[in-house]
């Protein structure tokens, strides 16, 4: 069998001018994962990132701690959706990004109330009535995302072993498809989703099976300030 690490990146620069950079916590999160992986992958024949900084950091410091000779190719299809326009859509007003942030600051929990609003824009995504307002429905988001594991699966052909430095929501997609959940329950997956956390696929000619669901066992312990979700 043929195995798939999705691996979500590492924490992003929440309420930073660049939301898309590791923070301190993010980069420490991709060392430790290296090392955890290390001795469970003496072989490796493909690492994939998405195109997007964040996926880049974490796979960089990660592979720094592996210490595998494998180059990383980037691959669009497991970026993730525009989470800042899936927001202004739902509050309009959002799209000036300097009331958003001054309405956070205000909140009593800015990481809650942000985390609120974001399920709320979200659950509108999703429920697909308004899919003409957005550059990428919930709908296309999907296909896309699958459509980036088919292919990687193709290139790799039988018994080979690949990480994928990822987002959440094409963990989401994929998660949703090989267990059947309604889209309306999809992102209770996502929500717990945790930073450098890994979610193992297998395959085969029989098919294709998740095998584990964002496992974040090497942050526990010694490690457990890591265990971040955003």
């Amino acid at each position: 069998m043929g195995v798939i690490y999705l691996i979500r990146h590492g924490q992003a620069s929440f309420g930073a001018a660049d939301y898309d950079k590791l923070s301190d916590v993010g980069q420490e999160q991709a060392r430790v994962l290296g090392a955890s992986l290390r001795s469970r992958l003496p072989k490796l024949d493909a690492v994939v990132t998405g195109t997007m900084l964040r996926h880049r950091e974490t796979a960089d410091g990660c592979l720094q701690l592996l210490g595998l000779p494998v180059e990383p190719r980037r691959v669009a299809g497991f970026n993730e959706f525009d989470h800042e326009e899936v927001v202004e859509r739902h509050t309009p007003r959002y799209a000036d990004r300097a009331v958003l942030r001054e309405e956070m600051v205000a909140a009593k929990d800015p990481r809650r109330a942000y985390q609120e609003l974001f399920t709320q824009a979200v659950a509108r995504w999703v429920a697909g009535g308004h899919d003409g307002e957005y550059k990428e429905s919930w709908a296309a988001f999907k296909v896309r995302c699958l459509e980036a594991m088919d292919a990687l699966i193709a290139s790799l052909g039988a018994s080979k072993t690949a990480l994928v430095f990822t987002s959440g929501g094409p963990i989401t997609a994929v998660s949703q498809d090989l267990l059947g959940i309604p889209d309306a329950h999809a992102f209770r997956t996502n929500w717990t989703l945790a930073n450098c956390g890994v979610t193992k696929v297998i395959y085969s000619e029989r098919g294709r099976y998740l095998s584990t669901l964002n496992e974040h066992g090497h942050f526990e312990g010694e490690h457990r300030a890591l265990i971040t979700y955003r």
